[in-house]
């Protein structure tokens, strides 16, 4: 005898309508309203709903609407870029990890330009802040082998950290104070 198994409730589920513009204006009404973000993220979250759901309807423009939004003052680039790149740099995340955040979010250079000017001005600030939160070079306790120096220059590249810079920080001695050069 062969005993049916409960369905999950993921599998009772109606699936949702397919999208129609008035749909996709809600949805990215909707967006706009709980995140801040870019018209590029904005247009890519829509084809991806459109993706998902299917349209029903005249073609899409997901540009065109995340366009609309932007004209509306509901999204703002530059705005965007300059609250992202003043977190990152308050991280501790140097030029390089700035501007390949702001390319991921779909920020045109325009846009990005005076941000990432702002984050290279700001490199040794933003590199000493990221070395004293994780104890690096002058903010250690004491001297470290060629290993852990190693993980922690490794550690500055990452973060965005241009290499000259990151040596200089891993280099110094506890307790030592660096100026700008």
């Amino acid at each position: 005898m062969a005993v049916s198994l409960p369905q999950s409730p993921k599998a009772s589920r109606r699936r949702p309508p397919p999208l129609d513009h008035a749909a996709l204006e809600r949805l990215a009404l909707r967006y706009v309203e709980r995140f801040a973000t870019t018209r590029g993220k904005l247009s890519a979250y829509l084809a991806r709903k459109i993706r998902e759901r299917g349209w029903d309807g005249e073609p899409a423009d997901p540009d065109g609407i995340a366009e609309r939004m932007a004209t509306l003052g509901y999204v703002d680039d530059r705005g965007f870029a300059e609250q992202k790149g003043a977190a990152l740099g308050r991280r501790g995340y140097g030029a390089r990890r700035v501007a390949e955040t702001l390319r991921a979010a779909g920020l045109d250079a325009e846009d990005a330009a005076p941000v990432l000017a702002q984050a290279r001005a700001a490199a040794l600030k933003s590199a000493l802040r990221l070395a004293r939160r994780k104890r690096i070079g002058p903010f250690a306790d004491a001297p470290v082998d060629a290993a852990q120096r190693a993980r922690q220059f490794g550690q500055l590249l990452r973060a965005g950290h241009a290499p000259p810079l990151a040596r200089r920080i891993v280099e110094a001695e506890p307790g030592a104070i660096l100026d700008e050069e």
